[in-house]
């Protein structure tokens, strides 16, 4: 009997032998429910095999604001980056796997503290655990942003990078798909749809999610949904993060080499052009970083006192009052009575809110708790 490692291969193989047209779309889908399925078999074997957890030297502690891990083939130029940006001292050499280990830097810019993460460089096939390609993943998939490092001599670099990273469950610079699937104990499968369907029929819906193992659920479908969509929430592992790009070796590189690397990355990412060795445009990359993870300023005004507008607290743009309170204090939650809110996020000046209030960048929040 074929192991789960080559039972996957086999699916892949059919997949790469079958045209890709919208008349195949429901049947790479199906496909692509079994591949996921068998791999969620596969990690859970091997989490009860061996106790889950990074290795040594891949064990970060999350600091600061956010956290945004350096992602680069090796001897692209991330240790030099990384000394530059922050307080970390990364060994640096020319020749590959240089940083072995996961090395923490911290950026202070414009108020914000933010953790940058130099990790081994990824190579081919890292999803599958090449090159320790696993511990790096799993950091990188805990990270706020990803920035690819790419190096402009090395147009093909980039979707490997980015391949490895979407085998490893990763979807960058998406919007997580309003698709909802709760298994049901009879009736079938049940597709309900507040938007019409243009990529798939409700039958071809159904055959992709019984492909996973369902054999009766409710679908409801709030997006024009697409098979790879359904898949990924089938899965139910994906992380949506955020990500950037900064092509490296600007110095050194000619204008069309530069021009054709950035032709080769998605279009409507975010992409500038630095030089770390030389410092070439890392001030300008500090801002691109911090205004790209989606800061806001909040205002605090303690009980009783004017509002501290001088100095805001910097949080991430999907806030609530909770996040707050838990970023200030570790008895905020279980005291909460109620908060006092006024600015954009607030229907009127000094409203009640509840901990479940998601804030907006310039609010002046105050948090009333039991004494």
């Amino acid at each position: 009997m074929a192991t789960i490692k080559e039972q996957i291969q086999m699916l892949y193989d059919e997949i790469n032998k079958t045209q890709k047209n919208k008349a195949t779309n429901a049947h790479i889908g199906k496909l692509k429910a079994k591949i996921a399925q068998l791999k969620n078999k596969e990690e859970k074997a091997a989490a009860s095999a061996k106790a889950s957890g990074p290795a040594k030297g891949f064990e970060v502690r999350k600091s600061g604001d956010a956290t945004v891990a350096l992602v680069g083939f090796p001897s692209v130029g991330k240790s030099t980056l990384i000394s530059k940006l922050t307080d970390a001292k990364s060994e640096t050499g020319n020749f590959e796997f240089t940083t072995l280990t996961c090395i923490p830097g911290l950026m202070e810019h414009r108020g914000a503290k933010i953790q940058i993460l130099d990790l081994p460089g990824l190579i081919k096939g890292a999803a599958e655990g090449k090159g320790r390609g696993k511990e790096i993943l799993g950091v990188i998939r805990s990270a706020d942003m990803v920035l690819y490092i790419v190096d402009p001599f090395q147009k093909s670099h980039f979707a490997v990078l980015n391949r490895e990273l979407e085998n490893a469950g990763m979807r960058l610079n998406e919007v997580k798909p309003a698709v909802f699937i709760k298994r049901t104990d009879r009736g079938g499968i049940d597709v309900r749809s507040t938007v019409e369907q243009t990529q798939l029929r409700d039958e071809e819906i159904g055959e992709i999610i019984r492909s996973f193992g369902y054999t009766s659920a409710v679908v409801t479908l709030r997006c024009d949904v697409t098979p790879d969509q359904i898949v990924d929430v089938l899965a139910g592992n994906r992380v949506y993060s955020r990500s950037v790009v900064a092509v490296n070796k600007i110095d050194i590189a000619e204008e069309k080499s530069i021009v054709s690397m950035e032709k080769s990355l998605p279009q409507t990412w975010p992409v500038m052009r630095i030089s770390a060795y030389k410092d070439i445009g890392l001030d300008a990359l500090k801002d691109f970083i911090y205004d790209n993870l989606g800061f806001m300023r909040i205002y605090l005004k303690p009980q009783g006192q004017e509002a501290d507008m001088v100095e805001p607290l910097i949080v991430k743009d999907d806030s609530t009052v909770e996040m707050i309170c838990n970023r200030l204090h570790r008895d905020f939650v279980r005291k909460f009575r109620f908060a006092r809110l006024k600015g954009p996020s607030a229907k009127f000046d000094w409203q009640r809110v509840g901990l479940d209030h998601l804030l907006k960048d310039g609010d002046v929040l105050s948090i009333i708790v039991k004494r």
